[in-house]
């Protein structure tokens, strides 16, 4: 029987600091309910794959052996825009509203225009665009 993948719970120490940067990124975080507003919020995205955000404190109650701060750097989640003017619109907005660039656009050896920023724990996302033939 294979596994398949269908969800990524990212743990953040900041909920409303971390929703406010992928809001700004362009995914649709539904409002849910207040008790658990805090806690747990999930990612509307494509194909059945769940993204969703979970406090320190809520992995704990999933996950024993959780740390005890989230910590970037566990890869990184790549997003891919329309187009290479994308890349390059969207990097400079989230960087210019203060979130760290660990990578500014570049015409990458794979086809892509590519960059990485940093959400506010840290974690690697990737902006990327279609590949196009070199």
């Amino acid at each position: 029987m294979a596994a398949v993948f269908n969800q990524f719970n990212l743990i953040v120490n900041d909920m409303e600091a971390t929703l406010r940067f992928y809001r700004r990124l362009g995914l649709t975080i539904n409002d849910t309910d207040p008790e658990w507003a805090l806690l747990h919020r999930s990612a509307v995205m494509p194909d059945g794959i769940e993204l969703d955000f979970d406090s320190v404190t809520f992995a704990r109650q999933w996950n024993a052996g959780w740390p005890g701060r989230a910590r970037g750097g566990m890869g990184v989640l790549g997003f891919e825009l329309p187009s290479r003017e994308a890349v390059d619109e969207v990097y400079e907005d989230l960087a210019g509203a203060g979130y760290n660039s660990q990578q500014p656009p570049f015409d990458a050896f794979w086809g892509a225009r590519y960059a990485v920023v940093e959400d506010p724990d840290g974690n690697a996302v990737g902006l990327m665009s279609p590949r196009t033939a070199p």
